[in-house]
């Protein structure tokens, strides 16, 4: 088995790089295409490279219901069928954006193509699909909710009608409250317009182009601020979480793992956990920790007999995030791979500095053992066209955590001081299930007290905190020079809100006891 990639990264020169197809995970989302017209190049996915001749951007989206969202009672003996056609929706998406992609003069001489020739088809293959997964469903005795069959047809938009705004998002953004923005980081005041796209011109270097950032869809400069100048908030997280995992009563102990940084460039754009059995079905670029051997087609026996980079062996849990890019203008090894360059994530990867990994316990009361290969998503990785409801996203610097912590902003660091990431995970389980339907709802958060709702159980809460080395970036007339970002699904822009993170327990028994005997007796164990 294993299809990890183990690449040495390289930072060859390239100040032009390709722009970006969208794709959503689980067959919805935002096509996104930006394109740049030149006389003398274009690759096979319909991308301008070497833009010295750049001509008027042409953009335009398509926007797909998301399936996936929808499809929270599948069978377990069906949910491997199921996410493979989910799988069928994005790659029916990726192809209706090539084809955009690849059809400029033909839109631009008829106003009916983009419906007839490409929306049109894409609905067809759509409904087709979905009725494979009603079936799937069926055919195990599950119920299949007849109106999902409407979820075929996509629409239509371009970047001047606020394109980008799906899913929850408000138009123009809501109000700027200390230094964040609600409702998907859309900003007034002439920064960031039209959905968050900046139109037109293009920085030497290629760093803003259109749409922002190397590869054309984004960051853009609004994505960023000044951490110095930001007001002062003490609460952590956004969307369902917001609140330190313990204080000073219940299971106040802790149990740290040391897995290292990824300094071996364990990377792969899969997710076995919402798309197992799909290679390439994460569209962007993963940092695994710990556990050596997850890749799509990973089972779980595969997964509790694999190598761990963690100091104690008794780790073989697998714990894995979106690598943060700068985009300055260079390559990195997968700068012409599905998930990568392909895509629209580009830019030289950034390894971490520091991985903390903590698992703290509850304000209420004891913690309970995990079982062994619980899976749990935090954050959304599309949450700039979802919305906010599963974003769980926390950007600071060093020296200002305690003081500052973003959520749909990129912080810009004063000298000496590092871009941190902070993440933590729900702490409820439900006591049953290791995964569900939606990969979501078999945890949860904990409320304000430390209760878990609905009889679920307390379990350790995991806390990631990811620092980085990054040069700052710079701000300039409206633009971003030298920008750093998460990878994204590419019609997600690179905004921060999209900042995610994932978790599969492999702890041995003992260890996992040991865990659990050191947070509920208060002590601070690694």
């Amino acid at each position: 088995m294993g299809r990890n990639t183990r690449k040495r990264r390289s930072s060859m020169a390239n100040k032009a790089i390709a722009a970006s197809a969208a794709l959503a995970l689980g067959g919805g989302g935002l096509i996104w295409a930006n394109f740049y017209a030149s006389a003398h190049e274009s690759n096979n996915n319909g991308w301008s490279q070497n833009q010295t001749k750049a001509a008027a951007a042409q953009v335009a989206t398509i926007s797909c219901p998301d399936v996936g969202q929808k499809l929270t009672n599948v069978p377990q003996n069906a949910r491997q069928g199921v996410a493979t056609e989910l799988a069928n929706l994005d790659k029916q998406i990726t192809e209706a954006y090539a084809r955009l992609a690849s059809t400029r003069q033909a839109q631009a001489g008829d106003s009916g193509f983009v419906q007839n020739a490409i929306v049109g088809p894409l609905k067809e293959k759509r409904a087709a699909t979905i009725d494979r997964i009603r079936i799937d469903i069926q055919r195990v005795g599950g119920q299949f909710n007849t109106s999902l069959s409407q979820l075929a047809a996509c629409t239509t938009q371009n970047a001047q009608t606020n394109a980008g705004q799906t899913g929850g998002q408000q138009q123009n953004g809501g109000q700027q409250q200390g230094g964040q923005q609600q409702n998907g980081g859309q900003q007034q005041g002439g920064q960031q317009q039209n959905g968050g796209q900046q139109q037109g011109g293009q920085q030497n270097g290629g760093q803003q182009q259109g749409n922002g950032g190397q590869g054309g869809n984004g960051p853009v400069a609004a994505d960023f601020v000044d951490i110095t100048k930001v007001q002062g908030n003490a609460q952590l997280g956004v969307g369902q979480n917001g609140l330190p995992a313990n204080g000073n009563s219940g299971s106040k102990g802790s149990f740290t793992t040391k897995c290292g940084t990824n300094g071996n460039d364990n990377h792969n754009t899969d997710n076995v956990i919402v798309a197992p059995g799909v290679a390439n079905g994460a569209h962007h670029l993963h940092d695994y920790v710990g556990n050596q051997s997850n890749d799509a087609f990973a089972s779980d026996q595969e997964l509790a007999a694999a190598q761990t980079t963690c100091q104690n062996q008794g780790d073989k849990s697998s714990y894995f995030w979106p690598v943060l890019r700068l985009q300055d203008g260079s390559q990195d090894f997968d700068q012409n791979n599905d998930g990568g360059g392909k895509e629209g994530n580009v830019g030289k990867i950034l390894q971490p500095a520091q991985a903390q990994l903590k698992f703290v316990g509850n304000k209420k009361g004891n913690v309970v053992a995990m079982p062994t290969a619980l899976r749990i998503i935090t954050g959304d990785a599309k949450a700039f066209v979802n919305g906010n409801a599963n974003a769980n996203v926390n950007w600071s610097c060093t020296g200002f955590e305690n003081k500052v912590q973003l959520h749909d902003k990129y912080p810009i660091c004063p000298q000496g001081s590092q871009v941190v990431r902070t993440t933590d995970f729900q702490s409820c389980w439900d006591g049953q299930n290791i995964d569900s339907a939606n990969h979501r709802t078999h945890v949860a958060f904990a409320a304000a007290d430390g209760t878990c709702a609905n009889g679920f159980k307390a379990i350790p809460q995991l806390q990631v905190r990811l620092v980085y080395n990054v040069p700052a970036p710079k701000l300039q007339n409206g633009t971003v020079v030298n920008p750093y970002a998460v990878d994204t699904f590419p019609e997600n822009l690179h905004k921060p809100i999209t900042d995610h993170n994932d978790f599969i327990n492999f702890f041995s028994t003992n260890t996992m006891n040991q865990m659990v005997n050191c947070i509920n007796t208060g002590k601070k164990c690694q």
